[in-house]
């Protein structure tokens, strides 16, 4: 079942990035395992895989399962197998959770030449774009040294957007990037989590490419457009969201999905928190 799921997964992507704008060609991918505290009430973990990849001039770093689902649901049938593969995932013998859906939905495009950022995310069943300054952090270097995926890292520590970060970055890939929107180091970032290790990002691969496109990805719903807005304004809609989502929706939708039951309390402490 998950041969067979990873191979159609494969081949609707390679359909999806077949329309898709290509950005750049990758030289280098690096993958980390994202891991985050997403009841901060009850402590619950969960974890994400984020590839990075990196071209010339621009790079990107998105999530593989978010990718899967965009990719699966950009095709004719999209919905359908998704429906199909759900229904399995859920029977007596099935496992929750082996289907097609999204995890960390924030793709980050960052622009060298240009010093700027392009985010794209979504809240609910609406996609936003929003423009960021590329390698906002101002580092302090340390002394410390560990390895991490088999290279020497030094660590550095920045206040960023409410958290304060360590980063573990390796010297001997030049290259001034990372996970998210972190980077601006000498090196490649392999390791960054914040003081409450609530976010935590591992490299647990490294490959050279070729030619490996970079696509930006557009909404699979609607006109396929994003609606423009700004960060500061998304994340206050993306709090507003996760304190009652109930409303979010009825208000998107008409449909109330609690009715007189309480709202929800936010449980989900965002990666940026200078809202």
């Amino acid at each position: 079942m998950k041969v067979i799921l990873y191979l159609l997964l494969a081949s609707l992507a390679l359909q999806a990035a077949a329309r898709e704008p290509v950005l750049d060609r990758a030289h280098m991918k690096c993958l980390y395992r994202y891991v985050y505290t997403f009841d901060t009430l009850k402590n619950e973990l969960r974890d994400d895989l984020l590839i990075l990849q990196i071209g010339k001039e621009v790079s990107k770093c998105y999530s593989y399962y978010t990718f899967q689902f965009d990719s699966l649901q950009r095709t004719p049938d999209g919905a359908k197998v998704w429906s199909e593969l759900f229904r399995r995932a859920t029977e007596k013998d099935g496992i929750y959770g082996n289907f097609p859906h999204v995890r960390m939905s924030t793709y980050v495009y960052k622009n060298y030449p240009t010093g700027q950022m392009t985010i794209t995310d979504r809240i609910s069943s609406q996609g936003y774009r929003y423009a960021d300054s590329l390698h906002a952090q101002t580092w302090t270097m340390g002394d410390s040294t560990r390895e991490v995926l088999g290279y020497t890292c030094q660590q550095a520590t920045a206040d960023f957007r409410g958290r304060r970060w360590t980063a573990w970055f390796a010297t001997d890939i030049p290259i001034s990037d990372g996970p998210w929107k972190l980077g601006g180091l000498p090196g490649l970032i392999l390791e960054a989590y914040d003081e409450g290790q609530q976010h935590v990002f591992t490299a647990v691969g490294l490959e050279r490419v070729k030619d490996e496109l970079i696509i930006f990805n557009r909404p699979f719903r609607g006109n396929h457009r994003f609606e423009q807005t700004n960060r500061l304004e998304f994340l206050r809609m993306e709090r507003r969201f996760l304190m009652d989502s109930n409303s979010f929706i009825q208000m998107e939708t008409g449909i109330d999905l609690l009715g007189d039951e309480p709202n929800q309390v936010m449980r989900y402490d965002l990666l940026e928190r200078d809202y």
